[in-house]
């Protein structure tokens, strides 16, 4: 293998000059082995620099800090739509253009946020703009966006602020947050990245336990501006805080150990590395739009993304049909959400053991027999068998999001994976977009079993399209031909 090396220090930055590095310090601390090698495919590893080294910490903070991130945005998301039939009242807000439960900022925030994905991937890759800067912005943006909401005399402003300042600044943490692990962890990725994206539903959890419907509710008494108020003042600095410590890695950093060029003696690395191989080489964003395995992975999280959207939208109307009443019908979503999250770092993980792909396809044939399951139950009247069937679905319409996330980095590298999330944000966030701004969910609720049955086939549909799943660039070992004339003795 190829391979050039360098002496460096702990924490220094380097910049690139020709074929070489220069090191720009004040304080040169201790010597550091530093040297890039490449596999047989021509893939370059920049290996001998710990996480130490880079960051002065263990590299599990650029876990905990993103996922703080991700749950700050799911906080402030969830406490507008608690909050969202308060502030029609409060601000004596009417029209029938933005609907009874003021869908029009929940357009123009999910619009923002998939506008702002790719862009803010690509200055990222190209080091205009930091982490740290991201999410300082992003924080900034949502306490605009959650003032506005609470002293906005008009709706119209309220909705612009909100949406376009408010969704801007959460697409800039959630892009942020859900792809800096998987480059410090790019040997193991699934597990980081489905733990860090769990945040979002647990920051879910207070607003919706506090939102159960009775007498008692919490939120029937609250100060809904006030509410706002405060939540977007805590969402600002646990955001803030969280991103001021995040780093990227170095281009092509590969941690110490494993080696990249050797197979790992321990089975469980083998395994891992057998299963989830590192990217034949780093794909640009036009070079990743060119192949069709990008929009294979689109359409499958396009379908999931919309039959998640539409549990959420059907669930209750569905159980209330069924004769549970309105505080059943609110409980059997819940478990829905919360199990989204409290799963997904173990689904990542375990496709780390078993492969992405295939991992993938079991979440997609959940999702898909899951929707039967829900119809079936609703019918029957059942509530301890329907919360089960929500929750599985949720469980699985997360661990897509972030399986689909896993793959992109594995299939087109981890110098580019914040542009291939922006060009897969949109299939994620679209069907939030035509559900909240269209009558498409209010035309589902007169049939929700038909839309059930629908949502089934969609996730069965989702599950086959996986299996076509397969990097690009690496050659199927099904068709590699033995060679019919090999090297004798008498030749070698």
């Amino acid at each position: 293998a190829h391979e050039r090396q360098w002496t460096g220090g702990a924490g220094q930055n380097f910049r690139r000059k020709g074929c070489y590095h220069e090191m720009e310090t004040t304080d040169p601390p201790a010597s550091l082995v530093c040297r890039e090698v490449r596999d047989r495919r021509g893939r370059v590893y920049r290996v001998g620099e710990s996480d130490v080294d880079l960051l002065g910490r263990r590299r599990i903070w650029m876990v905990v800090l993103p996922w703080l991130g991700m749950t700050g945005v799911g906080c402030a998301a969830y406490a507008f739509f608690a909050a969202q039939n308060g502030l029609r009242e409060a601000h004596a807000w009417g029209g029938d253009l933005w609907g009874e439960s003021l869908f029009g900022p929940t357009v123009l925030w999910v619009s923002t946020q998939v506008a702002v994905a790719l862009p803010a991937g690509r200055l990222r890759e190209s080091g205009r703009l930091s982490a740290r800067a991201a999410m300082t912005g992003g924080a900034f943006g949502i306490l605009v966006g959650c003032l506005a909401l609470a002293f906005a005399p008009d709706l119209v402003v309220a909705c612009l602020v909100f949406g376009v300042v408010g969704g801007a600044g959460a697409g800039l943490v959630h892009a942020t947050c859900l792809t800096l692990p998987g480059k410090w962890y790019p040997e193991r990725r699934g597990g980081p990245t489905g733990f860090v994206a769990s945040g979002c539903a647990f920051g879910a959890v207070p607003f919706l336990l506090t939102a159960l419907p009775g007498p008692g509710s919490l939120l029937e008494r609250a100060d809904r501006p006030a509410v706002l108020t405060l939540t977007g003042a805590a969402v600002c600095l646990a955001v803030a805080a969280a991103g001021w410590p995040l780093r990227e890695p170095p281009k092509n950093w590969w941690p110490p150990h494993p080696d990249p060029l050797v197979v790992p003696a321990d089975p469980v690395a083998r395994r891992v590395r057998e299963k989830n191989p590192p990217a034949v080489r780093h794909y640009a964003p036009e070079e990743a739009a060119r192949t069709p395995v990008l929009w294979l992975m689109w359409l499958c999280l396009l379908g999931a993304a919309g039959v998640t959207v539409l549990d959420v939208c059907l669930l209750a109307p569905l159980a209330r049909e069924a004769g549970l009443g309105d505080s059943i019908a609110h409980s059997a979503t819940t478990p829905a959400v919360v199990a989204g999250g409290a799963g997904l770092g173990a689904v990542g993980a375990l496709s780390d053991r078993l492969g992405r792909r295939t991992t993938l396809t079991a979440a997609c044939l959940v999702l898909g027999t899951a929707q039967f399951g829900v119809l079936l139950t609703g019918r029957a009247g059942g509530l301890p068998l329907l919360v089960c069937c929500a929750a599985a679905a949720g469980l699985a319409g997360g661990a897509v999001l972030v399986l689909v996330t896993a793959m992109a980095a594995d299939h087109f590298g981890e110098n580019h994976s914040a542009s291939a999330y922006g060009l897969l944000a949109g299939a994620w966030l679209l069907p939030v977009l035509v559900g909240s701004g269209t009558t498409a969910a209010a035309a589902g609720v007169r049939d929700p079993h038909g839309a059930f049955l629908l949502a089934g086939c969609t996730g069965l549909a989702c599950a086959v399209l996986a299996l076509f799943l397969k990097a690009p660039g690496r050659p199927d070992a099904r068709r590699i031909v033995p060679n019919p004339h090999p090297l004798g003795e008498e030749m070698a």
